[in-house]
């Protein structure tokens, strides 16, 4: 289309097939300008001529056909292996009720634990490693496998649909179809206990959608115009529900809203400004309030389910593990006195303070010098060098020394009970890190003469400003007072002068996270003293929101964090000519293995035809005529993944690949030769209206029956001879490992 048309859509004909152009010209055409337009509308009305409706039935033969072909290859074998299988994970916690933590959001889990409510399963098996046992472990596996295959099974049908209602003809929605049903990479990701095929399928259906809505165009605020708007909405909504890539959906529709509503300022569109306001408030509400209502539903669901203590306590804070039952840090919290014995451990690390008698050296390895002060580090173990006393930075009385607790903002020394000499930061590089400041301690002596001032810390108790410092709860950063650097540790271990223990030192970045420490208990606590006595604790409340934004800092943080290396991770040049696979599963005795892979011949067709298409456009070929909504699609969801500093697999490129299918069917229509049977064009005058000029000439879908053809039948005989690394059977010799390591793919059993 022209401008008018930025979403590529165009308009089935009559009862919604594509109109077959007649093989010549149309008599009843050809009369005088001015009674031209009153024969074609006559056609139209009556359905003859040029306008005269085709059958559908080819259509939906072909859509029950490619599902029933969805089907068999999604659940082929579904029972095999009955071992977890690489990142296979049934979140079986919600069904108990425990609190775990994950960077994706819920809905996607929450289907597993429906499933998994539905047959009975209780939760009990954790997942821990690839290839335990479901059998042994009385697991519904099939079940839960059976929910992402039949989700991956009506992807097939929508992506069929969304080439018809486009007004594509037969051959290239069976190409489209095609190139879904017998993908490897689908397949096999998508018939496992995984989040994709929910993602996958939410994509699809916001595509598919979107092209209903927008067809509705010419009847703006009707019945079925609010219908697939809405739909299009809730079809996001479960997007990025499932995962937070699910924004690359929401930027291909809102793309293609945004050039909708430019064109509708148009002044030939004859819409006043009130007009336009309608038109926008009514997609932000469609495609942005509801979306984002749902998306804060599934999150009320999982904190609702979610109400016991469990794995993924540690990731929240204090304030939040004390709106969970059974919290052992709500149980076992005290409150920290003054002269306490404590023991302190890094959150991050879990590592415990800790120093001995030994000294640094004089000289590092890299020619610095140090204090030859005694050492601070982290020790990982339970050990009496890890005990401190919490001491006043200045004298307290002596009637006023006993019961005061410690609050935020305090200034402390902290003192070690085995060597008694005070912890101290000053300006002396740490061993590892030229930047920050060295930890060391020094004598009683010292401390309370020349090197007082470098001996206090401030006590900055994470939360609300006025409050206690508690065992468990009370997470806080030990600030040095006349530097402001922030005690600090990290993994990596010292040399052999160190025991291999971990540094610490003073982190001149105070907002990092990684600056959290707590006390974990107090040591030797008198038996008369009053904090003995617990009383039992009740479960606090905390609001929604508060969670909400609380959990989604957590998420983001910890995803952003997955920047190690990982041996199956690949880079997004990668992906779309299939240069590296991920092994799922392998079992030795059968030489059997999983390997995940796309179609390698499927996903060279579409990548050079992506290529094409981008030329096409460049030489104003074919924008005029199909627009680039699902060339957009591909690129909304593959080039983000280029400025990604996280871990990344193949799978990510999934659902760009999905959008390269409809690219493809698309291209073999134009390039063998099968033309729109109309074109839109705008009404001299009509104040925005359409009217349809029928194409004159023959047309055939002969070439494209041959083309599509083709490229299936490569397409299938590429599907099935990497069906045995995709079903995981059967077990392949050498010989045919090293066939199938066609691009130097790391398979195993290769020798």
């Amino acid at each position: 289309m022209g401008a008018e048309s930025p979403s590529g859509v165009r308009q089935r004909a009559g009862g919604g097939a594509a109109i077959k152009r007649s093989k010549s010209p149309a008599p009843d055409v050809s009369a005088s300008q001015d009674g031209t337009q009153v024969k074609i509308e006559k056609q139209k009305s009556d359905g003859t001529g040029p306008y005269k409706k085709q059958s559908e039935t080819g259509y939906k033969i072909a859509l029950i056909l490619v599902t029933i072909a969805a089907f068999i290859t999604r659940f082929w074998k579904i029972w095999h292996p009955n071992q977890v299988v690489f990142d296979e994970v049934h979140f079986g916690k919600y069904l108990q009720g425990t609190y775990f933590f994950d960077v994706h959001p819920p809905f996607g889990k929450l289907l597993f634990a429906f499933m998994g409510w539905l047959v009975g399963y209780d939760g009990h098996f954790l997942f821990d490693s690839i290839g335990d046992s479901y059998i042994e472990n009385k697991v519904p596996y099939v079940a839960f496998r059976a929910m992402p295959a039949m989700l991956s099974t009506m992807t097939v049908p929508v992506v069929f649909l969304t080439m018809w209602e486009s007004g594509y003809s037969l051959p290239a929605c069976l190409v489209s179809a095609g190139l879904m049903i017998f993908d490897n990479g689908h397949i096999g990701q998508t018939r496992l206990i995984l989040l994709d095929s929910t993602l996958i399928f939410s994509m699809a259906c916001s595509l598919l959608c979107y092209v209903r809505f927008y067809k509705q165009r010419h009847s703006p605020f009707g019945r079925k115009w609010w219908k697939w708007l809405l739909l299009t909405g809730v079809s996001l909504s479960c997007v990025i529900s499932t995962k937070y890539v699910g924004v690359f959906t929401f930027v291909t529709i809102g793309a293609a809203v945004a050039i909708d509503l430019w064109n509708m300022l148009d002044i030939k569109r004859g819409l006043t400004l009130t007009q336009f306001g309608m038109h926008f408030a009514a997609r932000a509400f469609g495609l942005i309030v509801i979306p984002f209502f749902f998306y804060l539903f599934w999150f009320q669901v999982h904190f609702t389910i979610l109400y016991r203590s469990g794995p993924g306590d540690d990731f929240m804070t204090p304030e939040f593990q004390e709106t969970l039952s059974d919290n052992i840090m709500s149980l076992n919290s005290i409150d920290v006195q003054y002269y306490d014995i404590i023991t302190i451990r890094h959150k991050e690390t879990k590592a415990y303070l800790h120093s001995h008698p030994d000294r640094y050296p004089l000289r590092y390895d890299d020619g610095r010098i140090s204090s030859q002060g005694q050492q601070v580090t982290g020790y990982p173990f339970n050990d009496t060098n890890n005990h401190w006393i919490i001491v006043p930075a200045d004298p307290i009385p002596e009637d006023k020394k006993l019961g005061r607790q410690i609050m935020n903002n305090d200034l402390i020394k902290l003192r070690h009970v085995v060597t008694n000499t005070d912890l101290l930061s000053h300006d002396v590089a740490s061993p590892y890190y030229p930047t920050n400041q060295e930890f060391t301690t020094v004598s009683i002596a010292d401390s309370q003469g020349p090197r007082h001032n470098d001996t206090i810390f401030e006590v900055r108790i994470e939360g609300k400003k006025k409050q206690k410092l508690r065992t468990m709860s009370g997470l806080f950063k030990l600030v040095h007072h006349p530097s402001k650097v922030a005690m600090w540790t990290h993994g990596k271990p010292l040399p052999d002068w160190g025991y291999k223990q971990q540094e610490i030192n003073g982190n001149k970045n105070l907002a990092q996270k990684s600056n959290i420490w707590y006390a974990e208990s107090i040591i030797e606590m008198d038996p008369a003293d009053k904090r003995n006595n617990k009383e039992p604790k009740k479960v606090k409340h905390m609001s929604f929101f508060r969670k909400y934004f609380e959990l989604q800092r957590a998420m983001f943080h910890h995803n952003n964090a997955l920047t190690s290396s990982h041996p199956y991770a690949s880079q997004p040049i990668q992906w779309p000519f299939l240069m590296r696979g991920v092994s799922f599963w392998t079992k030795n005795d059968t030489r059997e293995q999983i390997y995940f892979l796309g179609n390698i011949a499927g996903w060279w067709i579409a990548s050079s035809i992506l290529a094409v298409f981008a030329g096409i456009v460049g030489a104003d070929q074919l924008s005029l005529r199909r627009g680039d909504f699902f060339w957009l699609a591909w690129a909304a969801h593959y080039f983000p993944f280029f400025l990604m500093g996280r871990q990344l697999f193949l799978h990510h490129y999934l659902p760009a690949h999905l959008a390269s299918t409809l690219v493809t069917g698309g291209l073999v229509e134009f390039v063998f030769g099968v033309e729109p049977t109309e074109q839109e064009e705008s009404s001299q005058g009509g104040k925005g209206k359409k009217k349809y000029t029928p194409k004159q000439g023959p047309q055939s879908t002969v070439a494209a029956w041959i083309a599509g053809s083709l490229i299936i039948g490569i397409v299938v005989a590429s599907f099935v001879f990497y069906a045995p690394l995709t079903y995981g059977s059967p077990g392949l010799s050498v010989e045919g490992v090293l066939r199938r390591k066609w691009l130097g793919y790391d398979l195993h059993f290769a020798k």
